[in-house]
């Protein structure tokens, strides 16, 4: 009876753990809220929808909160202020509240927030960590000058053309192989960028196109991770759950990296230890990387970053770029016109782009309509600052909706139109000196690979325009091609671009 009486207590004591720990997480979430709504509530906020109990604005903001929050700007105005879980996010919408975000505030506000399951998130990972570095400290100063002088300056950038021109070409053979047979747009592209900067920075390719599966499926591991640091988190949402990763999204994060950078692990072993050295026989940003006594763990975090932000965001832009011209004919037609005019049928050069200006104008649309990153990456206020008279909290998670400014009708005639004219007699450009038109971001935290994304955006764009006609699968009607969107960190197409080559 003894034994079965102590049965019956552990039993019953192990059916009353969870509900008294669930009860005892909401009755400190309670009081986290209500001790923040308290403190804050007699401060200026900039408005914004009423909150839930607890949960806060989290159900207001659906699948696409791009959109939402654009549609809530329009009643609560330019700057709001949505409280998700216990946690204050702060949102500019508007040319003007960007620039007071990006630069008036920009010494302020140019601190990082990490997402819980973004690895670098972890003190022993943040510190060699470019894009999400908590703070623009000098580590990241370094980083970020390895990277301007080795990478994107004019001399750097010259001296890569070649390279950027030789993986095109790779693209348009392997296209010529596959006339009158559909094609994903999107994986042809990411493998081409892949490659351009595999080779940039290692000296080699890692994607070969013959193989069945274009992109080796680098691209869907890719994707898997930027799902997992998108999703919603609840850690995120209340940080005292921070250390228990009850959906996993950190482990699972953790694990895309891992796979991710043992493509290269042994590459950097070898060229470590002098075994083998880099096929080019010239010096490339590896050796760069170790030459400056970098640890393998920084190596691979910076690769990581450096190729997740290339292939990603400019895979992305020119599939959006080819959707909106199947769908708008006569800008096919002009752009089509201005190459076969511009390089009199010869082999494209990145030389060439300088002279394309209704090319450019093409992508500068493209970026208007469907910004890489609709929210660019979010920003957070390490001290409580005062923004367009609203007083910003410390340590809220501040961000700019660069979807909503684009399409704002107070600025652009006929937002939702794809129109490259707009452009071309205009002194607008995307680095940052104009807040209507910042696809890369503005101040301290600008994009730091704009001057290449500028360079092989256009130039994947042109290589495909210039041999090829396109056209869609089974004749359908390019007016009723899918144009929704997929929202995660970066803005793809819900439904993948497949269309068909034709030689011209």
């Amino acid at each position: 009876m003894e034994v079965v009486a102590e049965k019956i207590v552990a039993e019953g004591t192990y059916d009353l753990f969870f509900p008294i720990l669930l009860l005892a997480i909401i009755f400190l979430i309670l009081k986290l809220f209500k001790s923040n709504f308290l403190s804050e509530s007699t401060l200026p906020l900039p408005p914004g929808p009423s909150p839930w109990p607890i949960l806060g604005n989290i159900p207001h903001m659906g699948k696409k909160p791009h959109i939402t929050l654009a549609n809530f700007a329009q009643t609560y105005g330019s700057l709001m202020s949505l409280r998700l879980g216990t946690q204050i996010m702060i949102i500019g919408s508007s040319a003007t509240a960007a620039e007071e975000i990006l630069k008036t505030h920009d010494r302020i506000l140019s601190a990082r927030y990490v997402p819980h399951a973004v690895p670098a998130k972890s003190p022993k990972f943040n510190h060699l960590s470019l894009v999400w570095a908590l703070e623009c400290n000098d580590r990241w100063k370094n980083l970020r000058t390895i990277c301007r002088s080795e990478l994107f300056s004019g001399k750097a950038m010259e001296s890569q053309a070649c390279l950027r021109e030789r993986k095109a070409i790779d693209m348009v053979n392997f296209l010529g192989a596959k006339k009158g047979k559909e094609v994903k747009v999107g994986e042809l592209v990411f493998a081409t960028i892949f490659n351009m900067m595999s080779n940039v920075l290692i000296s080699r390719d890692f994607i070969i196109l013959e193989k069945q599966s274009v992109d080796g499926g680098m691209k869907g591991l890719l994707g898997k991770y930027i799902d997992f640091i998108s999703a919603p988190n609840l850690p995120d949402f209340y940080p005292i759950l921070g250390a228990l990763d009850l959906q996993g999204l950190n482990k699972k994060a953790k694990e895309a990296v891992l796979r991710m950078c043992a493509m290269w692990k042994p590459i950097i072993e070898d060229r470590r230890e002098g075994r083998k050295g880099n096929a080019s026989g010239q010096k490339d940003f590896l050796d760069t990387l170790i030459d400056n006594s970098c640890t393998n763990d920084q190596i691979n975090h910076l690769l990581l970053e450096l190729f997740a932000g290339a292939t990603d965001t400019s895979t992305s832009t020119i599939e959006w770029a080819m959707a909106e011209l199947i769908k708008n004919p006569e800008s096919m037609k002009k752009v089509c016109e201005e190459l076969t005019r511009e390089t009199n049928h010869n082999t494209l050069k990145e030389s060439h782009l300088a002279q394309l200006p209704y090319l450019q104008a093409c992508v500068k649309e493209t970026l208007r309509l469907h910004p890489p990153a609709p929210f660019l990456l979010p920003h957070r206020a390490p001290d409580s600052c005062q923004v367009m008279n609203y007083t910003i909290p410390k340590n809220s998670q501040v961000v700019v909706n660069v979807w909503a400014i684009g399409r704002d009708p107070m600025v652009w005639e006929e937002p939702l139109k794809f129109k490259p004219e707009r452009f071309l007699n205009a002194t607008l450009d995307f680095k940052g000196n104009y807040f209507e038109f910042l696809p890369f971001g503005a101040g301290r935290r600008i994009c730091p690979g704009l001057p290449m994304g500028a360079k092989l955006v256009p130039l994947i764009l042109a290589s495909l325009l210039h041999s090829f006609d396109w056209s869609l699968p089974h004749g359908n009607d390019p007016n009723e091609l899918d144009m929704n969107e997929k929202f995660a960190v970066t803005l793809h197409k819900e439904q993948p671009l497949v269309l068909i080559p034709t030689i011209k």
